[in-house]
């Protein structure tokens, strides 16, 4: 010490995770679940993130995978990620129970726009787990319902089985001023058969209830489908300066020096994960790149 000031502790280091301890892990499908982890290890605060960010998230002894934040931005107590267990990684993630300590850096890249987006009617276009970044979304226009025109979203999962929040499609779909619309892929006979749409989720887009002509669009989901997304939005009058996509491609250090997630001149971890599609639409195009 110099004159009896104390130093200032050092940086924490980019690629040092943080512990947080699991709060919660709820099966959302037979491979998908949502872990809920303890915000409070962020500080004071709690954890805030803007809709469409993402966390590294580390299991212990075995790595880390890059996951949007599934949660509610107003709720900086909870840390929520909803996660398909696809691999080593994650199917560690899925055997964390309530009390176990996960690792987390974050938040990492560019949000939805949804300051921008106010004043306009909204399409939220979802397939499968891609309704995760788009769940931090649903929770802020629902909080600031006055703030935006119509609101559709349309959801596309393989099966009913395969429908990740399923209780809380119901009640969006409830609420006055969201129009839900939901398709599968294919709906086998059982004992619970289902009644709604069966086809790809873009054979919705005809459906929603909004003005395309100056309706912004957020799409999330595989990357074939987001291009089948934006291709159908454009000829049904959502020109690409107005629409918004959340890729997610093998990001690995999030912080732009890996390499992994380079998409031509862009790194996804750095430039994304949300992009205009005007302005990555010739990137998604080009073969193996």
């Amino acid at each position: 010490m110099i004159g009896g000031a104390t130093p200032p502790a050092p940086a924490a280091h980019p690629l040092a995770p943080r512990p947080f301890v699991v709060k919660a892990n709820a099966r959302e499908s037979h491979d998908v679940f949502t872990l809920t982890l303890d915000g409070a290890a962020a500080g004071p605060g709690g954890f805030a993130f803007a809709p469409g960010q993402f966390n590294m998230l580390w299991a212990f002894g075995v790595g880390e995978a890059a996951l949007s934040v599934s949660g509610d931005p107003a709720r900086p107590d909870l840390v929520a990620h909803t996660i398909r267990a696809v691999g080593s990684v994650t199917e560690a993630l899925a055997d964390l129970r309530r009390g176990d300590t996960v690792g987390l850096r974050g938040p990492f890249g560019r949000p939805w726009p949804l300051a921008e987006a106010e004043g306009r009617d909204l399409v939220l276009l979802a397939g499968g787990i891609g309704l995760a970044p788009l769940r931090p979304v649903i929770y802020h226009v629902l909080r600031n319902r006055q703030a935006y025109g119509r609101v559709a979203l349309l959801c596309g999962a393989r099966s009913p089985e395969d429908l990740v929040f399923a209780r809380e499609l119901e009640h969006w779909e409830r609420r006055k001023g969201i129009q839900v619309l939901v398709t599968v892929d294919r709906a086998p006979a059982g004992p619970r058969p289902w009644s709604g749409e069966v086809g790809v989720v873009t054979g919705l887009v005809a459906q929603a209830a909004v003005d395309t002509l100056s309706a912004v669009a957020l799409i999330s989901g595989p990357e074939l489908m987001v291009r089948f997304a934006a291709r159908e939005l454009n000829h049904r009058g959502v020109t690409s300066d107005r629409v918004f996509v959340s890729l997610e491609r093998d990001m690995k250090c999030a912080i732009g020096q890996c390499g992994h997630c380079q998409l031509g001149p862009a790194f996804v971890c750095q430039d994304g994960p949300i992009f205009r599609h005007d302005r990555i639409a010739p990137l998604l195009d080009r073969r193996e790149l």
